[in-house]
């Protein structure tokens, strides 16, 4: 008994040992299989989340470029709305300063338009009466100066005249001015200046270059205002013509304050147009130059004589004076005349 169990223990040993072996080998093969598949689901893992991640960048530095260009586009908006909101802002007050401009400058014409409405109100009202009742037979002494007495002449405005002018004008249209007996004469219309005269009067204009009045020029305008100063007779020509020749007397104490810096140009004993030494009781100023200049009674005529026939042709223009058509040719050719006497030297002993 004991030789048969010694020789089977040794078999049984041999088979424990035999299935622990293959057990450990079971597990070891269990865990590298594990193991290979951690590190296989790792790899894909990590793959993956390179994957991910490299799209994630992409997807980042898009949205960046995108953020960034989005902000240019602010930026510029931003600087278009200023420089458009700048620009709005000064055209807004350029427009206000040019409305306040314009408002001024209307105001202004407003006011000068009533003061020459009202001014030319009144002289046409004085002027009706003095323009429509003046005929050649019988002329109205107040239209004309050169036939009024020392008191009363003048001048119309736009060639100087004294402040009372204007009341002695209307109170002139209120009186019954009696005639002076007029000494008979015979007179025959020329056809050719009586033609030039009615083609005149279908257009009347003061521009020279017409026939009537280049006539007028040649034959009485500019030898009657031709004096020895040459460049001082010229200036009297062209303040004639646009009607801003002032004459005052002298002596007169209602005449308006002169200018500190006003030049005086010949004197009491001297006249300025001529250069002679003559007796001076009037000056004449150039419009609003503020320069006076001393003339002779002589000069004097022939420069009333010229404005009187500016002012006449002037009315008949501006359509104020209502006459035939013969009648108003009759007194322009008597107001020719007085500019030929005048230029010769003859002048009223009132001058």
């Amino acid at each position: 008994m004991p030789s048969k169990g010694s020789k089977e223990e040794p078999e049984t040993g041999c088979q424990d040992a035999g299935g622990v072996d293959e057990t450990q080998s079971t597990e070891q093969l269990n865990v590298s299989r594990l193991r290979s598949s951690s590190v296989e689901i790792r790899e894909k893992g990590s793959e993956f989340l390179k994957e991910e991640l490299h799209k994630a960048q992409k997807e980042l530095k898009l949205k960046d470029k995108e953020c960034e260009r989005l902000s240019k586009v602010r930026e510029q908006l931003e600087q278009e709305l200023e420089e458009l909101t700048a620009s709005l802002f000064e055209e807004a007050h350029k427009m206000v300063r040019e409305a306040n401009t314009k408002q001024a400058a209307s105001e202004k014409q407003l006011r000068e338009a009533r003061g020459k409405i009202d001014m030319l109100q009144a002289e046409v009202t004085a002027l009706k009466t003095l323009v429509i009742t003046s005929t050649p037979s019988s002329p109205n002494r107040e239209l004309h100066p050169q036939l009024q007495s020392p008191s009363k002449a003048g001048f119309r405005k736009g060639h100087g005249r004294n402040k009372s002018t204007s009341s002695a004008m209307v109170s002139a249209a209120n009186q019954n001015v009696t005639p002076e007996p007029v000494s008979h004469e015979c007179k025959e219309v020329d056809s050719i200046l009586f033609a030039e005269f009615q083609a005149w009067k279908e257009s009347p204009t003061l521009d020279k270059s017409c026939s009537f009045l280049d006539r007028i020029y040649r034959e009485d305008v500019g030898p009657c205002l031709d004096f020895t100063k040459q460049e001082l007779s010229e200036l009297v020509r062209v303040a004639v013509e646009e009607n801003t020749l002032t004459i005052e007397p002298v002596a007169s104490q209602t005449l308006p304050v002169v200018k500190v810096s006003a030049e005086e140009c010949g004197g009491p004993k001297k006249c300025a147009l001529s250069g002679l030494p003559r007796t001076c009781k009037h000056r004449i100023m150039l419009g609003d130059s503020g320069n006076y200049y001393y003339i002779s009674p002589s000069c004097r005529a022939r420069i009333t004589a010229v404005c009187n026939f500016f002012t006449y042709i002037r009315y008949i223009q501006q359509g104020l004076v209502r006459q035939d058509v013969e009648l108003m040719y009759w007194e322009v050719m008597r107001l020719r005349r007085e500019m030929s006497l005048a230029k010769l030297g003859f002048y009223p002993s009132e001058m």
